[in-house]
C-alpha cells in the first residue's frame, strides 16, 4: 500500500504492516486493516513467547485507535490462537493493543493521561467511550507500570496511614515511601489484615529493613508493625498528638460554656430558640481563637485570649498547656524531649481532667514520639498523599470500586505518571 509509513505514524501501530484503508459511509468510521510485522507474529498474548500457531481463529478483530479529526478509527486485523506451553491456547499477541484489551496502546495511553488531569466525565465525552472502560483502562496502564520494576524495592523509611474514599465506612490503607515521597502501595480496608497483606508482599527480609514506620496511634499499626518489623522505630505523628490535645482543650472550653449558660441569663433568638448571652456567647465565639497557632491569630481573637487569662485560669491553663505540647515538637530532638518530661509533670498535676488523662495517654506513647523527635518524622508527606487521593476522587466524581482508584493514585502519586502518546518520556 502507498504511504503505509505515513499510515503507520497516524495510527500508532508500529511493528506492523497496513494492508489497507477504508471510510465506511454507513457507520462514518475509518478502517485500517492491518497485521503484525513478521517478528511479531505468532507469539503468545501473554509471554510473548514465539509458539505454534493453533487456528486462524474465528473472524476479524477490531480495536478502537484515536480519531482522526472527527471520525472514529478502528484497526482490524485477523485474530489467531497459538498454543503456548505455559498457559494453553491464547490469542495471539498484537503490537498495537495489550492482550485483551479492545483498544490500541496509544488510546489506553491517552485516556489514562487525561484521567490524571480531569474528570472521567470529561474523558469518556472526548474519548466517546464509557464511564467504567475509563476505569479498565487505568488498570491496564498501571499494570504495564508496575512491571516496570518493584516499587517496595529499597523501603526503610514509611509512612502508613488510612483514607476514607467513598461513604459507608469505605477506606483504603496507604503506604508512602519518606525516602521518595512516593506512594508505594494502597488497598481497600483499614484493620490488621490489610496491613499484614503489604508486609506479606514486602516480605520478611525487606520488613525486617523498615527503619521507621510513621503512623497515628492506632492500635491495629502500631500491633502489625511489631509484629512484623521488630527493629523498626514507630514515629508518632506530631500532628495527631497535638489534634489529642486540642481535643482536651475543647472538652474545657465546652465545660466552661456549659457552666456559663446553666448560671447566665438568657435571651430569646427566634421561634423556639434561646440563645445565651454574656459570659457563655464568649466562651461559644472562642473556639477557633483557642485552636489556631498564636502566630495565625487575628487581633479580634488575640482579645478574645486575653479576656479569658483574667476570667478563667483555668480555661487559659488548658490552654497554655497545649501550646507547651505543641511547643516540644517545634524544638525537637533532645530539648524537644527535656521539654516533654516537664510538660507530662505540669499535665499531671494539672488538676484538669482532660489533661490529665491526656498525660496518660501521652506516657503510654512516650517511645514513639521520642523516634519522632529524635529523627524528625511525621505523617505531614502521607497527609499530603491523602489530600491528593481526595482531589482525585472529587475530580473523577467518585469511583464505583476500589481498584480503579487505586490504580490511577498509584498512576499519579507513584512516580510514574504517564505522558501523551509521541511526547518524550
Amino acid at each position: 500500500m502507498r504511504n503505509a509509513r505515513v499510515w503507520r505514524a497516524v495510527l500508532g501501530v508500529e511493528n506492523a504492516v497496513v494492508e489497507g484503508v477504508e471510510f465506511d459511509e454507513v457507520g462514518e468510521v475509518l478502517i485500517a486493516r492491518v497485521r503484525p510485522g513478521r517478528g511479531s507474529r505468532d507469539r503468545c498474548g501473554l509471554c510473548r513467547r514465539r509458539c505454534v500457531r493453533y487456528d486462524r481463529g474465528t473472524r476479524r478483530r477490531r480495536w478502537r485507535a484515536l480519531d482522526l479529526g472527527t471520525v472514529m478509527v478502528f484497526v482490524q486485523a485477523a485474530a489467531p490462537r497459538v498454543s503456548c506451553a505455559e498457559h494453553g491456547v491464547v490469542a495471539a499477541h498484537v503490537p498495537w493493543a495489550r492482550h485483551g484489551a479492545g483498544h490500541t496502546l496509544a488510546f489506553d495511553d491517552t485516556v489514562a493521561w487525561l484521567s490524571t488531569q480531569t474528570s472521567k466525565s470529561a474523558v469518556t465525552e472526548l474519548m466517546r467511550i464509557a464511564w467504567r472502560t475509563v476505569g479498565s483502562i487505568i488498570a491496564r496502564v498501571w499494570v504495564d507500570v508496575e512491571a516496570l520494576g518493584d516499587r517496595l524495592d529499597g523501603l526503610a523509611r514509611i509512612g502508613i496511614d488510612e483514607i476514607s474514599y467513598k461513604r459507608g465506612h469505605r477506606f483504603l490503607t496507604v503506604v508512602v515511601d519518606h525516602d521518595t515521597g512516593r506512594l508505594v502501595w494502597a488497598a481497600p480496608g483499614r484493620d490488621r489484615a490489610t496491613l499484614r497483606a503489604f508486609l506479606d508482599q514486602l516480605g520478611p527480609e525487606r520488613s525486617a529493613a523498615i527503619t521507621h514506620v510513621s503512623a497515628d496511634a492506632a492500635d491495629w499499626v502500631e500491633e502489625v508493625v511489631t509484629e512484623r518489623c521488630p527493629t523498626a522505630a514507630r514515629c508518632a505523628d506530631a500532628f495527631h498528638v497535638v489534634k489529642w490535645a486540642s481535643a482536651a482543650l475543647d472538652e474545657v472550653r465546652r465545660q466552661a460554656w456549659n457552666e456559663a449558660r446553666r448560671g447566665g441569663a438568657w435571651r430569646r433568638k427566634g421561634r423556639g430558640r434561646r440563645d445565651a448571652t454574656g459570659t457563655a456567647r464568649a466562651y461559644k465565639h472562642s473556639r477557633y481563637a483557642l485552636w489556631k497557632n498564636p502566630d495565625n491569630l487575628t487581633d479580634r481573637q488575640r482579645d478574645k485570649l486575653d479576656w479569658i487569662a483574667k476570667t478563667d485560669p483555668r480555661l487559659w491553663r488548658a490552654y497554655l498547656l497545649k501550646e507547651a505540647l505543641r511547643w516540644v515538637f517545634t524544638v525537637k530532638g533532645e530539648p524537644g524531649k527535656q521539654a516533654l518530661d516537664r510538660w507530662i509533670s505540669w499535665a499531671r498535676r494539672c488538676r484538669i481532667e482532660a489533661f490529665v488523662a491526656l498525660q496518660r495517654r501521652i506516657v503510654r506513647h512516650r517511645t514513639a514520639i521520642h523516634a519522632a523527635l529524635d529523627n524528625n518524622l511525621s505523617n505531614a508527606l502521607i497527609e499530603s498523599t491523602n489530600t491528593k487521593i481526595r482531589l482525585i476522587t472529587r475530580v473523577a466524581f467518585g469511583f464505583h470500586t476500589a481498584p480503579p482508584l487505586i490504580a490511577l493514585a498509584m498512576l499519579s502519586l507513584g512516580g510514574h505518571r504517564p505522558t501523551p502518546p509521541g511526547r518524550p518520556q
